[in-house]
């Protein structure tokens, strides 16, 4: 099987949406809680058969997906809630329960702050620190106060956050001044 596919591709009944929509708006008002099996995955998003609801299909798209989370897989069992409806196509809009977990954590981080974090990779530009989950930031080689050699993979160390771009979802980090 392909990695993307529609949901009629996997043989799964895909349900008669239009003529059940009324209903469907009706009993999975927005704010509504739901789970169901992934039926169709492409780069886009997710479609959901959603428990209960034979002529209902949910669709989570990616543009809610945090960046550090994959596409759930066809046949993958979900939780999720309702955010939307489209009139247009009869789908029902689903935030995933897994990835509301791991909501974008970015706007919690302030310049001039000090965290602690792990270090997650050494590179040639710097060094990557994880700050929580989802959330890495980078210590370029001009804000270290040690040459880059001396940190290891997984080491702990503190830093302070120098920049957060919030369009480009990056953390700019120094190591803190004493």
């Amino acid at each position: 099987m392909s990695e993307y596919s529609w949901p009629g591709e996997n043989g799964r009944r895909v349900p008669d949406v239009a003529s059940a929509w009324s209903e469907t708006v009706r009993v999975l008002p927005v704010g509504t809680r739901i789970a169901g099996e992934v039926i169709g995955r492409q780069p886009f998003g997710v479609f959901l058969a959603i428990d209960d609801r034979p002529n209902a299909v949910g669709l989570a798209r990616i543009d809610r997906m945090p960046r550090c989370m994959e596409l759930p897989t066809v046949g993958q069992r979900v939780t999720g809630e309702v955010v939307w409806h489209a009139d247009h196509n009869h789908q029902v809009g689903i935030v995933l329960g897994e990835w509301t977990e791991h909501e974008d954590l970015l706007p919690r981080f302030r310049v001039g702050q000090v965290v602690g974090g792990r270090v997650t990779k050494i590179a040639s530009i710097g060094i990557f620190v994880r700050l929580a989950d989802c959330v890495e930031g980078l210590v370029p080689l001009t804000g270290l106060a040690a040459p880059a050699e001396s940190f290891r993979q997984g080491q702990e160390m503190s830093v302070q956050i120098a920049m957060v771009d919030h369009e480009r979802n990056q953390i700019l980090l120094t190591e803190p001044f004493p």
